[in-house]
């Protein structure tokens, strides 16, 4: 089965992936309440990475 997720990763190019990343960033947003203070400790702690990370990608790319 790994081997099927391989050969679909590789077809897709970073311009797509990026694109279904941000779709689902977006759905994300619109389903989660504004206030993180109710997310379960475990998911807040991923989505506070996340946000670390977009910030050092932002930071990185408007160079």
């Amino acid at each position: 089965m790994s081997g099927r997720t391989a050969d679909f990763s590789d077809a897709l190019d970073r311009k797509t992936s990026r694109s279904i990343c941000e779709a689902v960033g977006e759905r994300l947003q619109r389903s989660l309440p504004p206030d993180g203070s109710h997310l379960p400790a475990p998911l807040a702690d991923l989505m506070n990475e996340l946000r670390k990370r977009d910030e050092a990608g932002t930071s990185l790319s408007g160079r």
